[in-house]
């Protein structure tokens, strides 16, 4: 303020009077007098001279000799002991007004006074003194008067600019009013001042106003604070002034919100230059009970994406900023952002309410198009400043948004794009956000923790570069499956756009090799694809670290252990990849080729490799296998790309290929034959798979291995013949565009193996001579397996229909090795997934005793299968069907006595089908024809996919889309790995996203739909053919088995494809209606412009027509599921709730046989009991009646019935599946009486009413469940009511007695029959905590403790009600003794009754609740007090005491 500035001047008075110019007086026009010694002195120069102060003319500052309050003092008692007082008032006024006609006087009198020292003479070092005006208004009998001459004065110099020095008269004047001890007439001053503002400039009007908390008393700042407010609605210019003065006000708190929703309305017409102190003015203002108001209301107003300009904007002014303009509007922007950002973290930091408001406006946007960049900054702000624990409810927040979908990329890409320079102070905070989402174990939170670091890489400076590779590195080394994907991803992804960066990091980078024993194949593949790129791509900007790769690859492949030789031929051949890749031209005279030196190292590499795995039949295997996933995935350069296919051509072709001659004469293990020739008979020059020959060296080299290691075969094995195979294969396509002409013999060739009629004779084989067999077979399925991968694609009729035999032909060997598995205990098979660790542990683990062969397999089924439940449902019934399928009818009937074993858990000794593979589901009905060589006569051949090739390929495509659309949770790794890796086999699909299997999936869905409708065609007219029996005389069993297995795995498909979380995202949302679509368009026509609703709709229609052919209670159960899950896609699933609960109603109402007449039983069969009951009562629009009609109708039909009978409304209900029916039925009473709204104390005699009466019914249901008990006393049935009853009691004390509370004067009765009955039902859990203890059973007693403290606390509870009600006089206790569940006293305490009986009941009574309570733990095995109502005024009583 400028009376607080100190001025030091020297004395100018002396100076010559002509010197100052004469000035015209700004409100007459005459010419002020000149400055000449006066002979007359005023009464105004006189009182001032004898008070102490000496007014000077020009440029020097008025003089004071004394105090400022000696002088104040001195011109009051002048003033009041003149003779003409109070007259000589107005003549001191006229003086002073006089003398400040001169603009230069007046401006001193505005100036502090300075000091003088005894002798004249001025010091610097004086105290300082306020201006002469000032001290005057010090006195309040001048006060008001010469404020008016101050305030008369000022609009003369509004419109000037500042003077010499800079000073601003106006802003003088208005701070000679500040800080006054005392003002005289404030509501006059107010009005004054309120008055210039109407009439002032800007400039003014802003000093003005700024200075009235300073001016005013408190008793004028609510009238002042109104007038703002208007004014505020009137001149948004004036924002900034009144909001600095409003929040020096001291107002009511009804002013206050009145002005703060006047500003808030005013919130949009702000300039961005003064939004950040209308925020900080709404947020300050803000009491703790509105604080969510208000700041739900600035959410919605502050429109932070009107405040950034557009992208094409803000590049048209780098431009021009580039070419010398000015472009302040973009950095004022941000600099005003980063302001009211500030505004708001001051107030999270120092309010609570204010950040727990933050936190609830943003967790309360359920749209996704209502979220905005603020939000985003918001979670930033909180989780920075973490005050009062907002960092972690931040982080909270931003997960469940993010989970379901609110908060998605497209905004954190458009607050980073807009928001860079604002961003960068929270660094911090979004790295750790980004560290937490990825170790997420959501999907949709690892995917938008990795669109944070990539966004944070690209929008920051290197600093955030260096700690966004540091922390991603951190997360590869972590070891948890998904955080390390999804951080080598998004390095693979910094590599590709950010080559020139990452390359500074790649040290970083290279740390991880350190770590690798913690990652699988897959993620190995990736790290060295990475960091092979950014040493070897093609601008090699990380070329410093090639050395050390060099090292680590050579170290890795002269390595005797085979998981580091694994690692070696992995990067080794990535390293090919990207020193081979295909250079884009350059320039002209590159032509893009490689130069000589990088060809001569890409073959030196690749020797190197291929002489490492030599030695080794699996190392060979691998190399292959990752040279043709090199070849499939990569473009490599045609010189690197025919060097290669020249060699594998050759090799494949002396390794495993022979001509077909007369006889082979050798001695093998087995007798040697040519085996599944598809070519014809009179072809020249045929070939043949030389298997058996090759697989018989092997095995007499591996008897011999441990003398002579080292002459193992190199080349030839049977192991590589699959890989190599595959790798020929992918070259030939390379190099011929697709075009398999070159190989297409291989198709139809034969294989040289044995007659498989030796697999009848099983038994009477040697153990070697079993293994040998087993092998033979694994090596040969594989063999078919990869040509169909080969050659599926090909378009031609005669090539289709050798694929489909080809498949015929692997189902039939399946069958064939079931059996020989069976005969060859111990058995390991032959590894064919050779980028894994070695699987025999794993095998022992899981197969099968041969002499149990059944029992061995259904538990390996129950271990592979234990994702699903249906799965493994439906893997046992294909493989048991497949065990017979192929054209031997003489023998079929002695095969299907023979036990086999599952194939289930040898998948992962089988080669991986491709998904194109998949495209064969599209095949109908394939035929040609063909010229017989005697007749001259055209013979039509014709292949059809048959009920097992249908159920094989199913059954592969149901383990794909489990895999790939199914978000299995982020998991550390255990400390000892004693499973399997679940990506086992998977190698090729993990190649593609989920969204491109989802996609494939959506292309095949036509003909899932077609092979739906086949499925139920067959059962339909085998219903119809039976009268409607499933078991009937026409029935055959091996075919009803596949052909319902085929059913129960296309509905599991289609849920697992509706399932995927994926669909959620609006990306998807197209591909989500082009499925529906699928669905939809096979009832009728469908126009493109349906909508998502209307799709589901038509969807739901299609399905339902299915419901009448379930062959199996899991069909049903995969059925409905499948309808929930497309009902769940429309919005309005509760639309088709009463479908889906009649349909599973019906599935429940019905019998169930398999076609050989025998009941479905069997723990698939109850489980799958379980989930689809599950789904009726959850369904159901009153729980508590369907209950009721089970329990009272259903489970009372049963108790009547005949030992295996079952009950005649519910026929899957019976004695074996009376657990099932029970613990649903406790599951969802429990789960329903927790959904019951709580009471509260605003709720109508209606609403209680209604709750009471919904207390009462499942009070009911649970008494009729309990009482079951007396019936069915099984130890699981006790153990589900023990249980259940526990809880049902529980959130009884919880939710139903503060009802009971509220009701007990308005509706006695009713709460009377209600805690009878619930008395009935707790004295039963008694007798069955007394029966639990008896029986020493420790799975039920595990439950007593518990459940015998809930009773008591049900005790004092009522007790605490009735004496809420006074009525405590109708509250007695007493001994409750302890019996079994039939009623009966237990013995052995009857004796301890007999002689203390008496005292203890007196003692009981008399003990207090407290000490009750205390000691819980010690009458758990004695008594428990009961319960005893009296209601005298009704002459009614409700009694628990003993019997």
């Amino acid at each position: 303020m400028m009376r607080k500035k100190r001025r030091y001047s020297v004395d100018t008075g002396d100076q010559p009077a002509s010197t100052n110019k004469t000035k015209k007086n700004r409100s007459t026009g005459r010419q002020s007098k000149q400055d000449v010694p006066e002979t007359n002195e005023s009464v105004f120069g006189r009182f001032l001279r004898e008070a102490g102060v000496t007014v000077k003319n020009g440029g020097s500052s008025n003089e004071i000799a004394v105090d400022q309050l000696v002088f104040q003092k001195r011109i009051q008692k002048q003033l009041q002991k003149s003779p003409s007082y109070p007259g000589v008032i107005q003549e001191f006024i006229s003086g002073l007004e006089s003398y400040v006609e001169n603009p230069d006087r007046f401006r001193n009198c505005l100036l502090p006074c300075v000091p003088q020292l005894p002798d004249g003479d001025c010091s610097s070092v004086s105290s300082f003194q306020e201006s002469l005006l000032r001290m005057l208004l010090g006195i309040e009998m001048l006060q008001t008067l010469i404020t008016n001459i101050l305030l008369e004065k000022l609009p003369e110099f509004m419109l000037d600019g500042p003077v010499n020095g800079g000073l601003s008269i106006p802003r003088m004047i208005i701070n000679q009013l500040k800080w006054l001890d005392r003002v005289v007439d404030t509501k006059e001053l107010a009005a004054k001042l309120m008055e210039l503002v109407s009439v002032a400039p800007v400039e003014v009007q802003c000093d003005i106003i700024t200075s009235l908390p300073e001016i005013l008393e408190d008793s004028q700042h609510n009238d002042i604070a109104r007038e703002l407010n208007s004014l505020l609605q009137e001149n948004t210019q004036l924002t900034v002034p009144i909001l600095d003065a409003l929040s020096s006000f001291n107002l009511s708190s009804s002013l206050l919100a009145e002005v703060r929703s006047a500003v808030m309305a005013t919130l949009a017409a702000v300039q961005l230059e003064d939004l950040p102190v209308v925020v900080k003015f709404i947020l300050h203002s803000v009491s703790a009970s509105d604080a969510n108001e208000v700041v739900c209301n600035l959410r919605k107003k502050l429109e932070l994406e009107q405040c950034v300009l557009p992208p094409v904007l803000q590049a048209s002014q780098s431009r021009m900023k580039s070419k010398g303009g000015s472009t302040p509007a973009a950095g004022s922007s941000q600099d005003s952002i980063v302001l009211i950002l500030d505004c708001i973290k001051s107030a999270v930091r120092f309010q609570k309410s204010i950040s727990e408001a933050w936190l609830k406006a943003v967790e309360s946007v359920d749209e996704v198009e209502d979220h905005k960049i603020i939000d985003l900054l918001v979670l930033f702000i909180l989780h920075s400043t973490n005050s009062n624990q907002s960092r972690r409810g931040a982080e909270r927040v931003l997960k469940a948004k993010v989970r379901n979908g609110l908060i998605q990329e497209p905004l954190l890409q458009k607050t980073f794009r807009d928001n860079a320079q604002v961003l960068r102070g929270y660094f911090p905070s979004i790295l750790a956000l980004g560290q937490s989402l990825v170790r997420s174990p959501d999907p949709s939170a690892v995917s938008f923790g990795g669109h944070m670091y990539r966004h944070a890489f690209a929008a920051f400076d290197t600093y955030c570069h260096q700690e966004v590779v540091g922390s991603l590195v951190t997360h590869v080394c972590s070891g948890v499956g998904g955080e390390v994907d999804t951080a080598l991803e998004l390095l693979c992804g910094l590599v590709t756009e950010n080559p020139s960066e990452m390359a500074l990091y790649a040290v970083f980078v290279k740390g991880i090799l350190d770590y690798m024993d913690n990652l699988s194949p897959q993620q190995i593949r990736r790290l060295f694809h990475l960091l092979s790129k950014l040493a070897f791509g093609q601008q090699q900007q990380g070329s410093h670290i090639q050395d050390d790769m060099h090292i680590v690859i050579r170290k890795q492949l002269s390595s005797t252990v085979p998981k580091y030789k694994r690692i070696g031929i992995i990067g080794a051949v990535m390293i090919v990849g990207s020193m081979g890749a295909l250079r884009p031209k350059v320039e002209e005279s590159q032509n893009g080729s490689l130069s000589q030196e990088t060809s001569r190292q890409v073959t030196a590499l690749l020797d190197l490799v291929k002489s490492s795995s030599e030695s080794s039949p699996e190392a060979a295997a691998l190399y292959y296998d990752e040279l043709a996933n090199l070849i499939s995935d990569s473009t490599l350069d045609p010189q690197v790309q025919e060097m290669i296919g020249k060699r594998v051509l050759d090799d494949f072709q002396e390794d495993f290929i022979v001509d077909v001659g007369p006889e082979i004469k050798s001695s093998f293990t087995f007798p040697v034959c040519v085996m599944y020739d598809l070519d014809e008979e009179g072809s020249q020059g045929r070939i043949a798979i030389n298997l058996l020959p090759l697989l018989d060296i092997h095995f007499q080299h591996k008897g011999e291995q441990h003398n002579l290691n080292q002459k193992a075969p190199k080349r030839g094995s049977p192991l590589c013949l699959s890989p190599f195979f595959r790798l020929l294969r992918l070259c030939e396509e390379k190099l011929h565009q697709g075009d398999l002409e070159e190989i297409d013999g291989l198709l139809g060739c034969p294989l040289i193996l044995t007659d498989m009629e030796v697999v009848e004779k099983i038994e009477s084989l040697s153990k070697t001579e079993r293994e040998f067999l087993c092998t033979l077979l694994f090596h040969t399925i594989n063999w078919f397996r990869e040509v169909i991968n080969a050659f599926c694609r090909l378009k031609e009729t005669e090539m289709k229909m050798k694929v489909m035999t080809r498949l015929q032909n692997i189902t039939y060997l399946q069958s064939l090795l079931e059996r020989a598995l069976a005969g060859t205990p111990g058995y390991v098979p032959p590894v064919c997934n050779f980028d894994g660790e070695s699987a025999e542990g794993i095998v022992l683990s899981a197969s099968a005793p041969v002499n149990k062969a059944k029992k061995g397999s259904g538990k390996k089924r129950k271990a592979a299968g234990k994702n699903s439940s249906e799965n493994s449902f439906q893997s046992e019934e294909a493989t048991e069907a497949d065990e017979t399928q192929q054209e031997q009818p003489e023998k079929e009937k002695e095969k299907e006595t023979r036990p086999g074993v599952s194939l289930v858990s040898y998948k992962q000794f089988f080669r991986e089908l491709d998904l194109e593979v998949l495209s064969v589901l599209q095949c109908g009905l394939l035929s040609r024809s063909v010229l017989d060589s005697e007749l001259q006569i055209k013979v039509q051949e014709e292949v059809l996919l048959g009920p097992a090739e249908l159920v094989f390929l199913l059954e592969d495509l149901l383990r794909k889309v489990e895999f790939s659309l199914t978000a299995a949770p982020a998991k550390r790794a255990p400390f000892l790995k004693g499973r399997a890796d679940k990506s086992l086999g998977f190698s090729h699909l993990q190649q593609k996203s989920p969204k491109d299997i989802a996609s494939c999936c959506v292309q095949l869905m036509p003909a899932l739909c077609s092979h739906l409708e086949n499925c139920h065609n067959h059962f339909q007219a085998l219903l119809s053919e039976n009268n409607g029996v499933v078991d009937g005389p026409v029935t055959d069993v091996q075919e009803h088995q596949l052909m319902s297995a085929s059913y129960q795995l296309l509905l599991h498909i289609l849920i697992t494809i509706f399932r995927w979380s994926g669909f959620s995202q609006p990306g998807q949302r197209s591909l989500l209606k082009k499925a529906l679509g699928v669905l939809a368009g096979r009832l009728k026509e469908c126009s493109a412009e349906l909508s998502l609703e209307q799709l589901v709709k038509h969807s739901f229609e299609y399905l339902l027509n299915f419901r009448s052919t379930m062959p199996s209670l899991g069909t049903a159960l995969c059925f409905t599921q499948l309808l929930s899950n497309v009902s769940e896609k429309g919005g309005s699933s509760a639309a088709y709730r009463e479908k889906i609960t009649s349909l599973a109603q019906r599935f429940l109402s019905q019998e169930w046989v398999t076609a050989s007449g025998e009941r479905e039983r069997g723990n698939k069969f109850n489980e799958a009991l379980h989930t689809l009951l599950s789904i009726y009562l959850e369904n159901v629009d009153d729980v508590l009646k369907a209950v009721e009609e089970l329990a009272g109708n259903g489970i009372a039909e049963l108790i009547t019935a005949s030992k295996d009978a079952s009950s005649s409304s519910w026929p899957t209900l019976s004695r074996q599946t009376f657990l099932v029916f029970y613990k649903v039925l406790m599951a969802e009473l429990e789960k329903a009486v927790r959904k019951i709204p709580a009471v509260k104390i605003s709720d109508s005699t209606e609403a209680q009413s209604e709750k009471l009466l919904t207390w009462n019914l499942a009070v009911r249901d649970f008494h009729i469940l309990v009482n079951l008990v007396k019936v069915f006393d099984s130890r699981p049935v006790l153990n589900v009511c023990l249980k259940y009853g526990r809880l049902f009691l529980e959130s009884f004390l919880k939710l139903g007695m503060p009802l009971l509370d509220y009701s007990f004067k308005g509706h006695k009765e009713d709460v009377q029959s209600l805690l009878k009955t619930f008395q009935l039902s707790t004295r039963q859990l008694h007798h069955m905590c007394g029966h639990s203890k008896l029986h020493q059973d420790t799975s039920l007693t595990n439950h007593v403790p518990a459940l015998k403290k809930s009773l008591e606390q049900f005790l004092y509870r009522v007790k605490a009600m009735l004496t809420l009600n006074n009525c405590q006089e109708a509250f007695w206790m007493g001994n409750l003794k302890n019996r079994n569940l039939k009623g009966e006293e237990i013995l052995s305490q009857r004796e301890e009754g007999d002689e203390d009986g008496d005292d203890d009941a007196d003692e009981e009574v008399q003990q207090s609740p407290a000490q009750e309570h205390s000691d819980d733990e010690a009458q758990e095995s004695d008594s428990e007090e009961s319960r005893t109502i009296h209601k005298r005024d009704d002459e009614d009583e409700i009694t628990d005491d003993s019997e």
